[in-house]
């Protein structure tokens, strides 16, 4: 189903609803918003030239077949990941635009908006911290690891998301940049609270052990 794909079909249906947390490109579609659409846009200085396009290498390495297989393999080891359920590569000339559909994992919301309301931060991030450690242990590198990539159940539960351009690696310095990345997405935030991340790093190491 092509028209799947499209943000128009759905707002034609008047199933569709922009997600919240800055998830750019992306919104919540299906008749009880079960689905995640995604339209894979450029950042940085890449968006200057094309917001939407890339280069066209292979339908194999085509960014959201990849993300597809990723989330896939994930969700088989038993990791905190969406269901990915459809994804479309449409090439024209050297260049392809991408789309991405996964399950909408519902009452979450991102880390930082967990954080800017939490009354035991420290608490909240030993629990990512434990979570982190388990993707970690799988040698899973998430290329975008920040505050809004990170969501945080009612239950308590802990979510990754946005799987682009993310890799299975070896053990490696990797591990700790991934770590680095998030803080400073929490400083940029005005969220990195005194003793919280300590206690993300703590969990952390112990559970990576």
């Amino acid at each position: 189903m092509p028209q799947w794909f499209e943000h128009e079909y759905w707002q034609s249906l008047n199933q569709w609803q922009a997600a919240p947390g800055g998830r750019g490109g992306g919104a919540r579609v299906g008749a009880n918003g079960e689905w995640f659409l995604r339209h894979y846009l450029r950042g940085g200085k890449a968006a200057l030239l094309s917001r939407d396009r890339y280069i066209y290498t292979g339908e194999r390495r085509a960014r959201c077949f990849a993300e597809f297989r990723i989330l896939a393999e994930l969700r088989a080891a038993g990791l905190p990941v969406p269901k990915p359920v459809a994804a479309r590569c449409r090439v024209a000339g050297p260049y392809y635009s991408a789309d991405l559909i996964t399950n909408w994992i519902a009452d979450v919301r991102t880390l930082a908006a967990a954080l800017d309301s939490c009354a035991d931060p420290a608490r909240l991030m030993a629990r990512v911290g434990a979570t982190l450690a388990r993707f970690h242990k799988a040698g899973v590198c998430h290329a975008d690891l920040n505050a809004s990539n990170i969501l945080i159940g009612k239950n308590g539960s802990v979510w990754l998301v946005d799987f682009d351009r993310a890799r299975l690696r070896r053990p490696g310095s990797w591990r700790e940049s991934r770590l680095l990345r998030l803080e400073r997405s929490l400083r940029k935030l005005g969220l990195n609270r005194s003793g919280a991340f300590e206690a993300l790093r703590m969990q952390h190491n112990r559970y990576y052990r």
